[in-house]
């Protein structure tokens, strides 16, 4: 399983426009083979942080070139994002737990 993290600052003025293509992408990440889960968390300095998991790098790549994802890039490039920062990492290890309600 690999998961990437993806950590971004948007422009303030960006935030109305960004939400509809964001939640574009989350439902073209959904509906991916090999997508497992993403979920994004924001602070209160305004980072945000995606995190997505894929079943393989193969799935994960097919994701990152899908035609309309390579728009948004290029649309956050432009107009969304201060900054970003994108890692791929492979899970070496995975522990869970879960308490009976």
């Amino acid at each position: 399983m690999l998961v990437t993290v993806f950590r971004s600052r948007l422009r303030p003025e960006a935030e109305s426009d960004y939400r509809a293509w964001a939640l574009r992408m989350s439902e073209l990440a959904s509906g991916m083979p090999g997508h497992i889960a993403h979920k994004t968390f924001v602070s209160e300095d305004g980072e945000r942080v995606t995190l997505a998991e894929f079943e393989s790098n193969e799935s994960q790549m097919a994701w990152r070139d899908l035609p309309e994802h390579v728009e948004a890039q290029a649309k956050g490039r432009e107009d969304f994002y201060l900054e970003y920062r994108i890692q791929v990492c492979e899970v070496l290890r995975t522990t869970r737990f879960e308490r009976d309600p």
